[in-house]
């Protein structure tokens, strides 16, 4: 609905209940309007900034203009000024209205002959004329005080408006759909849906007229008019279409196939029922494929149309469904002998979205026939399938533990006895660490109410660690943020830099935290360089606040950042619409649950290094078991008590085994439990598994194998924030390979 058209209508209405119902009448009934008149559709400011600026009529020349363009913003020149007002007969119409000889014309309108829904007003008299007929007002067109009013009881049975009059308030309602506008005799406030709005001069009651300012009316909805100096004649142009629009539902449409949808919206600015529509090409489905356009329009019940819209709809061909194709290397395999798949399947459209397979695997280890069947899955649902059947013969190549080793994937697991990986030598790894400061945030890991989850100091080279999960009951968000306390500005860096969540599960966040981290080590994304002025606090790494918390979500951070002055990090939670920055001072820290851990702890870049040969027999690395990995210790940075870091979380293993002999395999064993994780071996972010979890103790993860010659073998590796502790990192000789 045109709200502003609407308000003028509304005002000039009011007068008549003043008419109506005077003040100090106990009530006045509900009058609707038998005629209705729909207005032009516009839009304008509803407040009247009462400026009146003016224009002269005249051009450069000095020639009086036939045409003059006012400006109906209320912001710049007024351009219907220009003659003298005589303020005490209303001889001529008043500045804010009316100047110079000839037409004057309001934007969006011009001189027009008598058409449907035009209300023409006489200055300086009671009559109206409205699509040929002849009305006499109320009141004629007045100026006081410099502004022309009119009457409203004249007008309201030309719009469709409802009034009453509230005697509690005394003061005018003027209603039309949901919309509601109060008045007040002698008063230059108004009220649109409770707020106030201010006219260029008061309504006020003339042998009890409700009066109303013509142009603060006109300014406001942007109603279009002329002005005609010579026939006295103010033209007010109220035909206002309905608008009608749609969509359609549907992103793709094929022929013959797809129902469209179509999604109308239809609405009358003056609040007119919709009683007739009207559709151009439209179907509810195109058989033939090709470019269509839809049009719709719709008909008030004044008997407008509204102007027709149009979509065009690209019908595609014919889905086909998509084609399962697969091939094997051979038809015939001996138990454990490696079977190469290869899918060839297709689809129209490049648009399969899932593949089932049925006994697709790298190797049987009993004899007889095996059907592989592949099932696949485009965008729209539509399958195709395909089987192919292989023999394998009584012929023996590799068992199945020995087959595993030598051709499961990098990131893929497989079963082993777990009970021999503890009877395992350890390898006699050399450890020296790195002063990297470790600020861990786990505690309390599940947060029930805004506050500072934790807070330290941090100087050089420092890493942080955050994992919670949100059991406010409300959407929450979490920000790391960095003070600058000292005199000086400080420079900040990001180096390293892995976010995941907000998930429902905290294993799950917790690994692809760490893949990222291993990954802007890889490329350097995450790196970004700040500078903190004294005294000045900021958000930083802000992935971690740039989406809201939901309940129960689990978010998990991983970043190592360097600083060349003491920087005071603060981690809080709080209310997803609050500001960080002005909450901090009033927030209180929080106490940590007494189960999970959180502190702060020096030298958490450990290096682990091994000059002489491995993998000639199977031997180990244990990480994170507290004894032959200790825990590192630090202190709380909240309340001061000492800390042990459980698993090692957030320190930053590097192996390095400089002499790994040809033909071993490297794996990982967990030993605590569930593990989903990250490594990154000779610079390859390898999955722990890469899809799923590795399991204690009976699982294997494979990270690496060395080919015939000898290799360095250079893997880093972070604990997986959700995931279990101790692990083991196994290096065994591979079975021998057979032809």
């Amino acid at each position: 609905m045109n709200f502003k058209k609407w308000t003028m209508l509304t005002a000039l209405a009011v007068a008549q209940v003043a008419a109506v119902a005077p003040v100090g009448a106990e009530a006045v009934s509900t009058v609707q309007s038998t005629d209705s008149v729909s207005g032009q559709q516009a839009q304008a400011n509803v407040t009247d900034s009462g400026v009146d600026n003016s224009i002269g009529g005249q051009d450069s020349t000095g020639t009086q203009n036939d045409m003059v363009t006012p400006d109906n913003t209320g912001v710049s020149n007024d351009p219907l000024s220009g003659l003298p007002t005589d303020t005490t007969n209303g001889s001529n119409v008043s500045n804010d209205v009316y100047g110079g000889d000839g037409t004057i014309t309001n934007p969006g309108g011009s001189p027009t002959s008598m058409s449907a829904n035009q209300l023409i007003l006489y200055l300086n008299s009671a009559k109206m004329e409205q699509n040929g007929q002849v009305y006499t007002a109320t009141q004629p067109m007045t100026v006081k005080d410099g502004v022309s009013y009119v009457a409203i009881r004249s007008l309201v049975s030309r719009v469709g408006l409802q009034f009453s009059y509230d005697t509690a308030t005394k003061e005018t309602v003027i209603t039309q759909g949901t919309n509601v506008l109060r008045f007040k005799t002698d008063s230059k406030i108004y009220t649109v849906n409770g707020e106030a709005r201010q006219m260029k001069g008061p309504a006020f009651q003339q042998k009890n007229v409700f009066m109303v300012p013509l142009t603060s009316i006109t300014q406001a909805l942007n109603i279009p008019y002329t002005v005609n100096n010579i026939t006295k004649q103010v033209i007010m142009d109220l035909n206002q279409k309905p608008k009608a629009s749609f969509t359609v539902q549907q992103k793709d449409i094929y022929a013959g196939q797809t129902t469209v949808t179509y999604l109308t919206k239809e609405s009358s600015p003056t609040g007119l029922p919709i009683v007739n529509q009207r559709w151009e090409g439209k179907q509810d489905v195109f058989q033939e494929p090709g470019t269509y356009v839809v049009t719709y329009s719709v008909l008030d019940s004044a008997g407008n149309w509204s102007d027709p819209y149009s979509v065009t709809i690209t019908v595609r061909p014919p889905n086909q469904p998509p084609v399962a194709l697969f091939t094997t290397d051979k038809k015939e395999y001996k138990m454990g002998e490696k079977i190469t798949i290869t899918d060839l399947s297709t689809d129209d459209e490049n648009a399969i979205t899932k593949r089932d397979w049925v006994n697709k695997k790298l190797a049987f280890f009993e004899p007889g026939d095996v059907t592989i069947t592949l099932t696949v899955t485009d965008k729209h649902g539509e399958t195709g399938t395909v089987s192919q059947t292989i023999k394998i013969t009584n012929e023996l190549l590799y068992n199945e533990d020995d087959f595993n080793k030598i051709f499961t994937p990098f990131g893929d697991k497989y079963s082993v006895d777990g009970s021999q990986v503890p009877t395992m030598a350890t390898i006699p790894v050399t450890s020296t660490s790195s002063p990297r400061l470790l600020i861990r945030a786990n505690s309390p890991e599940r947060v029930f109410q805004d506050g500072i989850v934790y807070q330290e100091m941090g100087s050089g080279s420092t890493r942080i660690l955050v994992h919670h999960v949100n059991e406010t009951g409300r959407d929450v968000k979490m920000y790391v943020i960095a003070t600058n306390n000292n005199i000086t500005a400080a420079n900040l860096n990001v180096e390293n830099s892995g976010f995941a969540g907000p998930s429902e599960f905290a294993t799950a966040a917790g690994k692809i935290s760490i893949q990222r981290y291993f990954q802007s080590m890889q490329d350097g994304s995450k790196r970004s360089s700040t500078v903190l002025n004294p005294g000045e606090s900021r958000v930083i790494l802000q992935d971690l606040n740039a989406q809201k918390i939901k309940q129960k979500q689990v978010i998990s951070l991983l970043s190592d950042l360097y600083t060349d002055q003491p920087i005071q990090y603060t981690v809080v939670v709080l209310d997803a619409n609050a500001d960080p920055l002005t909450a901090m001072p009033t927030l209180a820290k929080l106490p940590k649950d007494g189960i999970h851990n959180r502190g702060t702890y020096a030298n958490s870049d450990i290096t682990l290094q091994y000059t002489e040969e491995v993998g000639k027999t199977a031997q180990r690395i244990v990480l994170g078991d507290n004894k032959v990995d200790p825990n590192l210790l630090g202190s709380d940075g909240l309340d001061g008590s000492s800390s042990s870091n459980a698993g090692n979380f957030g320190v930053v293993y590097k192996v390095k085994l400089d002499r790994v002999a040809p033909y071993s395999l490297i794996t990982f064993n967990p030993r605590g439990g569930e593990y989903s994780g990250y490594a990154m071996v000779n610079n390859q972010v390898v999955g722990i598994p890469t899809n799923g979890s590795v399991w204690a103790p009976n699982e294997m993860s494979v990270l690496y194998r060395t080919g015939h010659i000898e290799e360095s073998v250079e893997m880093y590796f972070t604990a997986a924030a959700g995931s279990n502790l101790p692990v083991s990192v196994v290096v065994m000789p591979l079975p021998a390979i057979k032809n």
